[in-house]
């Protein structure tokens, strides 16, 4: 079967290898921030906070999008929301989110609008995000500049581990 007559059927094959990254990919829209959101971004990219992850969109078909994540060990992820619900599906790794602690094979839900953070384990974490959108928001909710300034030293201090870090190995 050609990959048009595949489509053409509505089988498709996705491979990890071509996926595009978040960015890439077009599906996420980050909403405005304020300055010193503004600020706190340019801040923690500048001090390394993109070495901390790895993200690609596996799957973006209408009605459905599946997305798979690395988040590296301490990666500052701010508090935030999306319009869209999501399905999270630990792959390897932990996470802390509130009071829980979350491992391979734990899946924990988010309803749209609902604000959130997590933090990765000693090892960072790998999950799978699952949500029944192709476009969906990015509105950050971390406002203070504690915050940021916190984020930007993490992101510091684990810059050049955050290079050579290697993937958490999954539980079998």
């Amino acid at each position: 079967m050609t990959e048009t007559e595949a489509t053409k059927e509505g089988f498709k094959i996705f491979r990890k290898a071509q996926a595009p990254s978040l960015m890439q990919a077009g599906c996420m829209k980050v909403e405005p921030y304020t300055d010193v959101q503004r600020a706190g971004i340019k801040s923690i990219v500048e001090a390394g906070f993109l070495d901390g992850e790895e993200i690609r969109v596996l799957c973006n078909i209408p009605g459905f999008s599946l997305t798979h994540v690395w988040f590296k060990k301490d990666y500052p992820l701010p508090r935030h929301s999306h319009d869209a619900d999501c399905l999270y599906y630990i792959i390897a790794g932990n996470v802390r989110l509130g009071t829980e602690e979350l491992g391979p094979g734990d899946s924990f839900f988010v309803p749209s609008g609902v604000p959130y953070t997590y933090k990765p384990g000693d090892q960072g974490v790998e999950l799978l995000e699952f949500r029944h959108a192709n476009h969906f928001n990015f509105v950050t909710l971390a406002h203070g500049e504690a915050f940021w300034k916190k984020a930007t030293e993490t992101c510091a201090t684990n810059r050049e581990a955050w290079k050579t870090a290697e993937r958490p190995l999954p539980v079998a």
